[in-house]
């Protein structure tokens, strides 16, 4: 099990955090994994105090792809808010449980930022089309009753529900459990990315509108964004 311990900041991922992330992935002797976070929350972002924005999206994309080549099970238990990064790791993961009052959201389009294509295909995959519009252009929160309902949250329960899922998993035939791995990523397999996407993404973590995001809400008020 890997629990993200930063509950003083609602277990936020500051650059030592994505890093550790980093470090416990790619276990071969692993069948499955469970990764969850200490109360009150699953994970609620990024705590981007006092790091280099650049550099902290570049190590999270490093842990990201990391923990995505890992060949174990990766099952998420989710208790609270899962919020931005905290998002992007229930994605991550292949499999996710979550209790009744949980919450998922990327508040990207209220800091303007925007977040990365891996994003963007794992939220059409995962939560469906729909969804994913929902939480990248009007920055809604989704419910986990919602994601249930639709099969993108698995099962609901505890996090001792996950480590007994965990615990079954791992009984099972483990070549079984990568061949099936091995298919599941060819049938997500997608033609190479539109640069030009990339290029408006740069623009937006560039813009004034996205130092204005983070300004706001450090200063916990309503962001002035002028589209610049």
């Amino acid at each position: 099990m890997v629990t993200i311990d930063r509950p003083e900041r609602r277990n936020a991922l500051d650059l030592d955090t994505v890093r550790e992330l980093r470090a416990v992935a790619g276990d071969a002797t692993v069948g499955a994994v469970v990764l969850t976070g200490a109360p009150p929350a699953f994970c609620a972002g990024a705590d981007l105090t006092g790091v280099d924005s650049e550099e902290f999206g570049a190590e999270l994309s490093a842990m990201l792809e990391a923990w995505d080549r890992w060949p174990a099970v990766r099952i998420a238990a989710i208790d609270g808010p899962a919020l931005g990064a905290g998002t992007q790791l229930a994605l991550l993961c292949d499999l996710r449980v979550a209790t009744a009052g949980s919450e998922f959201g990327i508040p990207a389009a209220r800091l303007g930022l925007a977040v990365d294509q891996w994003t963007v295909d794992r939220l059409v995959d995962e939560f469906s089309w729909p969804v994913a519009r929902s939480i990248l252009l009007t920055a809604e929160r989704v419910d986990a009753e919602t994601l249930h309902r639709l099969g993108a949250v698995h099962r609901f329960g505890s996090l001792a529900d996950a480590v007994g899922w965990a615990e079954e998993i791992v009984r099972l035939a483990p070549l079984s459990l990568d061949a099936h791995r091995a298919a599941l990523l060819e049938a997500r397999r997608r033609p190479s990315r539109d640069l030009a996407v990339d290029a408006i993404r740069a623009l937006a973590w560039g813009s004034d509108d996205a130092i204005e995001g983070r300004n706001a809400f450090a200063e916990r008020r309503p962001a002035r964004f002028t589209g610049r």
